[in-house]
């Protein structure tokens, strides 16, 4: 179901979710994870993000990873950059210098593919999962990332009554629920994002929060 769904939006253009501009949290809360030049970070489901050039501007190996090929495509396309294209088991991996997208479903990542990885960037992955699926994606993140790793989390919280996902709303105990066994959680920043956003106030809701958290493993 989450393939096909995501498959169907890239192919229709329906990226509403898509940033134009690189993220200010990104932007402002990056430098306090105090990660060395050369520092791999992992972006699960990248999409076409503009934060993975940030990313690898800043001097990092940046590892996308991205179910929707038309996503990849389009991210190196759209930048006039033609990339060297690779098989690697379960992955198709698209790379230029030190940015590489790996193809394929997140969840068939192993430790060797992310082997290095110091930091973690999610912007748009746990909140574009159902719940179902939240569990299984936080838990396979931790299993694969090394021990001395640290994040950035993006959440986004609303009345999910009022307006159906994705994005979903992600409640602070579900990510401590997900999180806290394993990670040191600090919230960082949260913003009333309603104000200039239709989708949200078209379906009647009084408040979306954006919540912003770095996480530590422990």
């Amino acid at each position: 179901m989450h393939a096909t769904f995501w498959q169907e939006r890239w192919a229709r253009d329906q990226i509403g979710f898509h940033q134009e501009k690189v993220n200010g949290y990104l932007r402002r809360h990056w430098s306090a994870l105090g990660l060395a030049k050369g520092a791999a970070v992992l972006v699960p489901l990248c999409g076409k993000s503009l934060d993975l050039v940030w990313l690898a501007e800043q001097g990092h190996a940046v590892i996308g990873v991205e179910l929707a090929e038309r996503a990849v495509q389009d991210f190196f396309a759209e930048r006039d950059v033609q990339p060297q294209v690779s098989q690697h088991g379960a992955f198709k991996v698209y790379q230029a210098g030190t940015l590489r997208i790996l193809c394929g479903d997140f969840f068939a990542l192993s430790r060797d593919d992310v082997t290095g990885c110091q930091a973690f960037y999610d912007r748009a992955a746990l909140i574009a999962l159902p719940p179902e699926m939240r569990e299984r994606y936080a838990a396979h993140l931790q299993a694969i990332l090394p021990d001395n790793c640290q994040g950035l989390l993006v959440t986004l919280v609303y009345d999910q009554q009022r307006m159906d996902g994705p994005p979903f709303s992600v409640e602070d105990a579900e990510v401590m629920q997900h999180f806290a066994a394993s990670w040191e959680l600090r919230m960082v920043e949260e913003k009333d994002v309603l104000a200039g956003n239709p989708r949200f106030s078209d379906s009647g809701l009084a408040a979306v929060d954006e919540r912003v958290f770095h996480l530590t493993r422990r």
